[in-house]
């Protein structure tokens, strides 16, 4: 895992009487700290990927709030296997949870994370999130 961290930027100063700095960076404080951005990252890695998109579409609009295992699976063209990992990694980010039912397990979204994800995106973005 890599790690990235802020460094000091030293302003240059001119040589000669015409010079010009070019620009004078300016720092300042990052919107995220250290661990609120891998926490971010996490989740954003999550959700970029096609399947993962369309599996938590396919639970958020379910007339339940909630899917089986087996009607996601049925719902693509890849193994039960591939599904199960894709679900792992969504569950990881927590995004969504699983209720064992029997021996099928029943998917539902975290309850508020939507509004949290779209306030992360404002706040690393600067742009509100209207959807």
């Amino acid at each position: 895992m890599e790690r990235h961290e802020l460094k000091n930027v030293k302003t240059v100063t001119p040589v000669g009487e015409n010079d010009e700095a070019c620009c004078v960076p300016t720092l300042v404080e990052p919107a995220l700290g250290a661990k609120q951005a891998r926490k971010a990252a996490d989740i954003f890695n999550a959700l970029a990927d096609p399947t993962r998109l369309t599996i938590l579409s396919l639970i958020a609009r379910s007339e339940r709030g909630e899917a089986c295992v087996c009607d996601l699976t049925a719902s693509f063209n890849m193994g039960q296997p591939s599904i199960s990992h894709h679900l792992k990694i969504l569950k990881d980010a927590d995004l969504i949870q699983g209720d064992k039912r029997g021996k099928w397990v029943y998917y539902s979204l975290v309850t508020g994370r939507d509004e949290e994800i779209k306030g992360l995106l404002d706040t690393v973005l600067k742009i509100p999130v209207e959807v």
